[in-house]
């Protein structure tokens, strides 16, 4: 009755099998799993590789999106397209511009049709630009029109990228990225250490006193991580070394009180160098102690969002005044060199040698090429695109380079709104006066190489407001008035900290002439009480009470007679 045997009972693993026909099993009854039962879809616009949604978005020229903030460490380490496992570089990578709506959702920039996951979106490779494939296929290819309805910019049908089709939601398969199937980790080595560390997901402040426990234990797992990895691990901290005489700490209140050392506004986040260097050198005199690197005043002021007062300036052309405002918190170097150029003369008697109707008008070159000038370091100084100014609106102050990181001293000021300009030219300030001239700018007429028939000449730069002045005059005015305060502490402080509520004047002060006796004073609660153990004693001199006379109000108690010891006489009894 078995199957090939001559058992007279069937097995449950018979009965069970695929070639077993049942009511209940046989013929993959069994069988609970479907074909396609395991789909999982990624969204569009979710990274394939961190498989959340992007920030900074990219694609392959297959369509498939990551975010550049993690592709690029992929790219590093691997090599490889994540999603398929072919080779890829970041070169090939394009970049996406996606468009959104006033409630933050990814739309298409032509008819604003709101982005799902059931829409058919495509991106163009030569501009990045993402639309819907119906607006595409309406406008473009049925009209023949091979025009960018965004940028203006020629392209042809093989520049359509499928980025999603609704049609083919295999391609967003999660079953079907390599990388998923291989289980290859995708994390940094950083975001690695932070979900290995049993702390991090954990506010400690919010635990009371286990905190401490957790803390401990956490000291405990780094000392042995540290111990298996480094076989010189010393097992005893800096802090439990013996002391030497002269290194235990003493009693007395000024080192009680010993104030911590004042860090300098210029300090820069590394050292000298010196105490590695001397280590490794026989050359060099012994350093010990680490010292933080000091900046210059102008490295200092040069860091975005830094300074935050903005500067003023007022162009003066033969045609009349613009005045500008320049944006010195997110582009401070363009604005230092905007500023110092113009304080030195650079741009006086300079003309502007490029002008185009509707787009921009160029100048701040002394050859009148528009191949020459230079920054005011004798040098092309970095793009500065941390922060929120986008090209879009008239009177954009703007610099001119010849590609990424080589500004000078060439500016331009936009006549339009122009977003193809974001993140490749440095904006550093808007016109905020004489919009009436730079109209006339605008029509002023020029040749077909869009240079002006009459030139139109740039007078001088007058500089109202140096942001970076301000910003020195209000640092040490800070330093002055700190300063005054630490004196007056010094001083035994103001006439309100030396009364009591009382209104008795508090004796221990700067001036009393105690440091002068030998006296300690502490500058905790000591400082009300008298030193050396005589108990308190009432203020002489200089105490007196300067409200009502409070001496008056309390007499001294009567003391009781102390009694006698011993048991007393038992005569009575």
């Amino acid at each position: 009755m078995g199957k090939g045997t001559d058992k007279l009972y069937i097995t449950h693993s018979e009965w069970s099998s695929s070639d077993a026909y049942s009511a209940s099993s046989g013929s993959g009854v069994a069988k609970s799993e479907t074909a396609g039962a395991s789909f999982k879809r990624l969204p569009f616009n979710f990274c394939a590789v961190s498989l959340q949604p992007f920030a900074h978005p990219v694609c392959t020229a297959d369509g498939t999106i990551f975010d550049l903030t993690n592709i690029l460490p992929w790219l590093k380490k691997h090599g490889t397209n994540p999603v398929t496992g072919k080779k890829l570089e970041s070169k090939e990578l394009i970049k996406l511009n996606f468009h959104k709506n006033d409630d933050g959702e990814y739309v298409d920039p032509v008819t604003y049709k709101v982005f799902t996951d059931n829409t058919h979106i495509v991106a163009l490779r030569n501009t990045g630009n993402v639309f819907a494939w119906d607006t595409v296929e309406r406008l473009n290819i049925k009209a023949k029109m091979w025009k960018d309805l965004v940028s203006d910019e020629t392209f042809g049908r093989s520049d359509i990228i499928t980025l999603q089709d609704p049609q083919n939601i295999g391609s967003r398969d999660l079953g079907s990225f390599k990388y998923l199937q291989d289980g290859v980790s995708t994390l940094t080595p950083e975001q690695e250490a932070e979900r290995a560390d049993p702390l991090s997901g954990i506010n400690l402040k919010a635990t009371g006193s286990s905190a401490k426990v957790l803390a401990a234990k956490q000291a405990v797992a780094r000392a042995r991580a540290a111990r298996t990895t480094d076989p010189n691990h010393s097992l005893v901290p800096p802090s439990k070394k013996s002391l030497t005489p002269s290194d235990k700490p003493t009693n007395s209140p000024a080192s009680a009180h010993q104030s911590k050392p004042i860090v300098p506004y210029n300090a820069a986040g590394h050292t000298t160098g010196k105490a590695a260097a001397s280590f490794t050198s026989t050359g060099l005199t012994p350093h010990t102690s680490l010292e933080r690197a000091l900046l210059t005043d102008e490295e200092y002021m040069l860091k975005s969002r830094r300074v935050k007062i903005k500067g003023y300036a007022r162009i003066q052309t033969s045609l009349g005044d613009l005045n500008v405002e320049l944006h010195t918190e997110y582009a401070p170097k363009a604005v230092y060199n905007f500023v110092q150029l113009a304080k030195k003369g650079y741009y006086r008697d300079t003309t502007f040698h490029r002008n185009i109707r509707n787009f921009m008008i160029q100048g701040g070159d002394p050859t009148g090429t528009g191949k020459g000038g230079t920054s005011f370091w004798a040098k092309n100084f970095n793009d500065e695109f941390d922060g929120p100014l986008t090209h879009d609106a008239r009177g954009i102050l703007s610099m001119a380079n010849k590609g990424k990181n080589t500004n000078s001293s060439q500016f331009f000021i936009t006549y339009r709104p122009a977003k193809h300009l974001d993140r490749k030219h440095t904006i550093f300030g808007r016109v905020v006066g004489g919009l009436d001239v730079l109209d006339r700018l605008e029509n002023a007429k020029t040749d077909s190489s869009d240079r002006p028939l009459d030139t139109i000449c740039i007078d001088d730069v007058v500089v109202f407001v140096d942001p970076f002045e301000e910003f020195q005059k209000q640092r040490r005015k800070k330093e002055e008035g700190e300063r005054e305060r630490e004196d007056v502490r010094r001083a035994g402080g103001t006439e309100d900290e030396r009364t009591t509520w009382t209104g008795k004047r508090v004796r221990g002060g700067g001036g009393d002439g105690r440091e002068g006796k030998g006296e300690s004073v502490g500058a905790g609660v000591g400082k009300y009480l008298k030193i050396g153990g005589r108990g308190v004693e009432m203020a002489k001199g200089d105490d007196r009470v300067l409200g009502d006379e409070w001496e008056a109000m309390a007499e001294e108690p009567v003391k009781k007679k102390a009694k006698g010891g011993g048991f007393g006489n038992f005569d009575s009894w």
